[in-house]
């Protein structure tokens, strides 16, 4: 195992100690609205300070984007930089629902290379390094054999900050309900990516989603066989934030589908 990917698997099990312990008694936890329906709590701002001593105090000069502190480094741009979201799902934790995860990655020269997404629940700890495959608790994972999109169980998740594109969200949306087996929306999207590199889900889309989000769900999906692209099937989804991922059989058809509805890019 590379030992940058040991440093983040530290990292995510310190920050599942501090969210652990919070999820015992919910009520106690403070709480802000940075807009609305996105919540930030004193549990998402712990659980990233610990993920930054540790990636600290292993690598100094590297940089660090994370959701809560935002960028961070030393003077000298480094061509290292960690993607950190402390607490993807935060309002399904801070409602006992449980499904949230950890994500940690490590980007050199702006491509990811080391990912880490964490669910402190089940304790499963997906990982990848770019070359290497991916993998959950040790064991390597592929994406799924589906070939078609009608069999396909594809994930999602709903606008909730920006509502100026629901409509072509919820076009999409009616269509795939359609041509589908079903469509989930979970509410933590680096936990979909990595479930779309484990095979549970054959496919996942969604805008508006910051790099953390997916920055390691992505290298997970393309480590373990499948594709993901922005809407113009580019590789440039960490900065438009619209992503769609897949088995390579439906990703295409997922692609082709959501392009019917949006072009190459949703409207600014």
């Amino acid at each position: 195992m590379h030992p940058t990917l040991n440093i983040a698997i530290k990292a995510a099990r310190r920050a599942a100690t501090v969210i652990n312990r919070a999820s015992l008694d919910l009520d106690l936890i403070r709480v802000e609205t940075k807009s609305p329906n996105d919540f930030v709590s004193e549990v998402d701002r712990a659980a990233e300070e610990a993920i930054i001593q540790v990636l600290r105090e292993a690598y100094p000069s590297h940089g660090i984007l994370a959701e809560e502190s935002g960028e961070t480094g030393p003077e000298a741009e480094s061509e290292y930089q960690w993607i950190i979201d402390p607490l993807d799902g935060t309002t399904n934790f801070l409602h006992g629902f449980p499904q949230y995860a950890i994500s940690i990655a490590l980007a050199r020269k702006g491509v990811v290379e080391q990912a880490v997404v964490f669910d402190p629940n089940r304790n499963e700890m997906f990982t990848a390094s770019k070359g290497a495959g991916a993998f959950l608790n040790d064991r390597r994972i592929r994406v799924s054999k589906r070939v078609k999109l009608q069999d396909a169980l594809v994930g999602t998740g709903f606008p909730y900050r920006q509502f100026r594109n629901v409509d072509t969200y919820l076009a999409i949306f009616k269509e795939l309900t359609q041509k589908t087996a079903g469509l989930r929306r979970p509410g933590a999207a680096a936990l979909d990516l990595a479930y779309v590199a484990a095979g549970r889900l054959d496919a996942f889309w969604e805008f508006g989603l910051s790099p953390w989000d997916m920055a390691a769900g992505s290298l997970l999906i393309s480590e373990a066989g499948g594709l993901v692209s922005d809407l113009a099937g580019e590789s440039t989804y960490l900065t438009s934030g619209n992503v769609v991922a897949g088995t390579p059989k439906v990703f295409p058809q997922l692609l082709q589908l959501i392009q019917g509805h949006c072009g190459d890019a949703l409207p600014a």
